[in-house]
């Protein structure tokens, strides 16, 4: 007779932070399946404009749970960060804090692209023209143009996530990829910020990320880390 023990990897991880990799690559899978039989998962879950026909106001959380079909790196970085930083976040919060955390950073993320979204594109929106002429060769509905814009990806909680952790640990020594000098977070994540920021702002032709969608998570994650802060000390409560 054998005596079971919860040493196992899989039970070392917090519950929602397991649950959220296995509901993610499991998306991930079905993306990648489903097209074969005529569903394209990205296009329905993704996050369209609220302008295009293909928008769904459901969207703005399931877009959290879709990624690049095209390559596994997009959903294996994005799930070890939340494995690497969301564990040590939800073993200080408890499960029921870490979970909202991720909603509300990941949906303040998509909001932050729609309004860039709606900045970059007000000329065609408040066009009085229905047709857009799409770079000389082909005229399409403006409807359909915008049916062209989809963000997917957990990265904008994954943003807060970090933002979370460097604000709770800031002295704790973090490495880059390839670099094996310690940073501490606080100073990881400002890079990180800024580095966004600046790309986000150049607008590099061909960059597809959502850069603004990013800073939106931190941005989001930092108000109501301020906010859980100052409720916790006004109850006598202290978890950082």
């Amino acid at each position: 007779m054998m005596n079971q023990t919860n040493s196992g990897f899989l039970n070392s991880i917090p519950p929602v932070t397991k649950n959220l990799i296995i509901i993610n690559l499991l998306f991930w899978v079905a993306s990648l399946a489903l097209p074969k039989v005529g569903i394209d998962l990205v296009d329905l879950l993704g996050l369209h404009f609220p302008g295009a026909t293909d928008f769904k106001a459901y969207q703005i959380v399931s877009y959290m749970f879709m990624h690049d079909t095209h390559s596994f790196a997009h959903v294996f970085f994005n799930m070890f960060a939340v494995y690497m930083f969301g564990r040590v976040l939800e073993n200080v919060w408890g499960p029921k804090r870490f979970l909202i955390f991720y909603f509300v950073t990941g949906i303040g993320a998509g909001l932050v692209q729609e309004v860039v979204w709606f900045f970059n594109l007000r000329d065609v929106i408040f066009a009085s023209q229905d047709m857009i002429n799409l770079n000389g060769a082909q005229i399409i509905s403006k409807s359909e143009f915008l049916n062209y814009f989809v963000t997917i990806g957990a990265s904008g909680a994954v943003f807060g996530i970090l933002l979370a952790f460097a604000m709770i640990f800031p002295n704790v020594p973090l490495y880059l990829m390839f670099i094996p000098i310690p940073i501490k977070a606080k100073y990881f994540v400002i890079f990180y910020g800024l580095a966004e920021l600046f790309m986000g702002v150049a607008s590099f032709g061909g960059d597809t990320v959502a850069h603004f969608a990013h800073l939106g998570g931190m941005l989001f994650g930092y108000f109501l880390i301020r906010y859980w802060k100052k409720k916790d000390a006004d109850n006598g409560r202290y978890f950082y």
